[in-house]
Formats: structure tokens, C-alpha cells, sequence
């Protein structure tokens, strides 16, 4: 970390209204918490979504909120009850907390929780900042081979590992992941760690599949403006499932999509449901219903799913080094947030504050 003890913050007033500005440095609130100085910060399309329309449903940008909540970052303080961390270690954090208390989170759902305290969603101010306060149990110690930039894409990897659980993904088994932006690409790999045999990444761009088939997937398809049961059609025809895949992945949210894999998954298999998009829309149920599908949905992460992304990284199974496009200093946020929202980037991380960009 660059010396500094600035908690510059990059906040969302409204709709494409941000400023800079500091905040003051949060204490350690419990003898549990420990500080951390934010190092580096990527986007999610949450993030953009609230950028361009200041609300994502029912969570609404009223008051003026900081934006970003994939971070990692170096401890600087901890509470008198922390055993497990010191400061000048290095970690992921975790960016959302749950009461503890109630029916999901007792029966290891925490994710599920109603009271969810989760970061850069309103009203609760997220981790484009210099410093983080958090329970330390949700603050993840990097291995010393896994950077402070690799940390900062375990939050999507989270997701992509929480996904992938859902998926109930056997080794030799074929995966069919729908999108190829960050969090499918990460599916793809992950399916491939859990020891998927052929995984098909689709999508409508074609340097993303391009992409794709040099990160983690055996196989793409190029979405073709037809109907949702021939691009199935096609789809198998193309990469060799005649019966359709074991399981299917949606990480893109669009319609088109989750049609497509209803018709694309095999009798019996796994369908499930990452990516967000229209809160309804027409859904083939008579496919979901004669092939006797399993279908899941799939919400953030939950235990177990940052130390196992951690495990990925220290392993070499997954590289998302690959994924980070370009690193912008502090200042440059918005520019970051225009190019993310323009398709221009795969990951950009926003350096901290307080840390110097080369």
C-alpha cells in the first residue's frame, strides 16, 4: 500500500452524477472488526446499473451512496478479539454481512438473509473508498502467490463458484454456460476445475467467445437470431450433445437465453439460473416440465464459496489475471465506469486512493 491516509470516495449522487469526496476514516465498531485500506477495486454490472438508472428493483439510490463492492485490500487495524488476522496482511473481502441470527442464516443460507448489510447497495455505502471496516470473518487472508489484483476478482469468482455449486456439476460431464462477460467466463472455468469434460461458452459477440475458448472452455457457440429451439438445435448439432448438456448455466439474464437452454439441457439435467435481467419474462415450461429438469437459482455466495475461489487462484486452476483488461488510478473511476458500461473492458480495477498506479 502507498502511504497515504486519504478516504477519498467515489460516490453516486443520482443517474450520472458522481463526485469525489472524502469521508471520514471508519473505526474498528467491535473487538471483532478489522480496518482495511481498499488496494484495488473492480466493476460489476451492478455497480454500471446504478450508475445508468439508480436503482436495481427495489433497491433505489435516495441518498448519496459509494459505489463498488469487489475489493481487496491490506489490514491496518483489528478489534481486541481478532486472532486470525494482523495488521499488513492481505485480503479479499467479502463485501456483504448478515444478521446471524435469523432462519437462513442459522441453517448456513446467510446469503438468503433478510437483513443483508451488503456493500453498494442502497443504503448501504460501498468499497470505492481508501478505508473498509468489517468482521474479520469476512475479510479472506490471501496466499502469498495469489496478488492483491487477483484478490480483488475472488468476489466474482465467488459468484461463479456459488453458481457452479448450484449446478451440482460431476466430473465428465457437459456444461453449457450462457454468456461469456465476467462472471459466465468464470463458470466456464469453474466447471471445468469441478472436472466438466466439455464446456460451451455462447454468447453474441464473437471476440468474447474468442476469449473464452482461451480461458476455460472446451467448446462456443455464436447465439444466431432465430428461434430459441433452433439455436438449441444448432447448438448441439455444433458441439456434439446430441441428448443436450448435463447442465446449463444461464449468466446473461436476457430472455433469448434462458429460453435457448431450457431446450438445450437433457432429460433430467440441471438448469440453473445466475444472470439477472427483465424481473419477468416468457419461460418454456413445457420443457422445464417432460424432460423433469432441475431447475435452481443462484444469489451472490455463500459459506465456503470465497476459500474454495481462493483455492482456484492459489492452484493455478483458475487464471483470472486473464480476465483484468487495464488498472486506472482513483481518479480515473468514471472513465473506468464509461469504458465497463461501452463493452470496452473484459475486468477493470480501480486502484485505491492510496495506492500508486505505474
Amino acid at each position: 500500500m502507498a502511504d497515504g491516509k486519504s478516504n477519498l470516495s467515489f460516490i453516486l449522487n443520482k443517474v450520472h452524477d458522481v463526485t469525489f469526496s472524502e469521508r471520514p476514516v471508519p473505526d474498528v465498531a467491535t473487538p471483532h472488526d478489522v480496518l482495511v485500506a481498499v488496494n484495488y477495486t473492480g466493476i460489476c454490472g451492478s455497480d454500471v446499473h446504478y450508475y445508468d438508472h439508480g436503482a436495481i428493483g427495489h433497491f433505489v439510490v435516495k441518498d448519496p451512496m459509494v459505489l463498488g463492492h469487489e475489493s481487496a485490500g491490506t489490514v491496518v487495524k483489528v478489534g481486541s478479539a481478532v486472532t486470525t488476522l494482523k495488521a499488513g496482511d492481505r485480503v479479499a473481502l467479502e463485501p456483504g454481512y448478515p444478521c446471524r441470527h435469523c432462519e437462513p442464516c442459522l441453517s448456513g443460507h446467510y446469503n438468503l438473509c433478510p437483513e443483508m448489510r451488503f456493500a453498494a447497495t442502497p443504503p448501504y455505502d460501498g468499497t470505492l473508498t481508501g478505508f473498509w471496516a468489517a468482521p474479520n470473518d469476512f475479510c479472506y487472508k490471501l496466499p502469498d502467490n495469489v496478488s492483491l489484483q487477483e484478490g480483488a476478482l475472488i468476489e466474482p469468482l465467488a459468484v461463479a463458484v456459488h453458481i457452479t455449486k448450484q449446478a451440482r456439476i460431476q466430473p465428465g460431464q457437459s456444461v453449457v454456460v450462457m454468456g461469456a462477460g465476467p462472471v459466465g467466463l468464470l463458470c466456464a472455468a469453474v466447471a471445468r476445475a469441478y472436472g466438466a469434460s466439455k464446456v460451451v461458452s455462447v454468447d453474441i459477440v464473437q471476440s468474447k467467445l474468442d476469449f473464452a475458448k482461451g480461458f476455460g472452455s472446451t467448446h462456443t457457440y455464436m447465439s444466431k437470431r432465430v428461434s430459441a429451439e433452433e439455436n438449441a438445435r444448432s447448438l448441439k448439432e455444433e458441439c456434439g450433445l446430441p441428448d443436450g448438456a448435463d447442465a446449463v448455466i444461464d449468466a446473461s439474464g436476457a430472455e433469448p437465453s434462458i429460453q435457448t437452454s431450457l431446450h438445450v439441457v437433457r432429460v433430467g439435467g440441471t438448469y440453473v439460473q445466475g444472470g439477472m435481467g427483465k424481473p419477468d419474462i416468457t419461460f418454456p415450461i413445457m420443457a422445464l416440465c417432460i424432460k423433469e429438469v432441475t431447475a435452481r437459482g443462484s444469489f451472490r455466495y455463500g459459506s465456503g464459496d470465497y476459500k474454495l475461489a481462493i483455492e482456484l487462484v492459489a492452484s493455478g486452476k483458475v487464471d483470472v489475471k486473464k480476465l483484468i483488461t487495464t488498472v486506472v488510478p482513483f481518479d480515473q473511476a468514471e472513465e473506468a465506469f464509461k469504458k465497463v458500461k461501452e463493452g470496452q473492458v473484459i475486468k477493470i480495477l480501480i486502484a485505491g486512493p492510496n495506492e500508486k498506479v505505474e
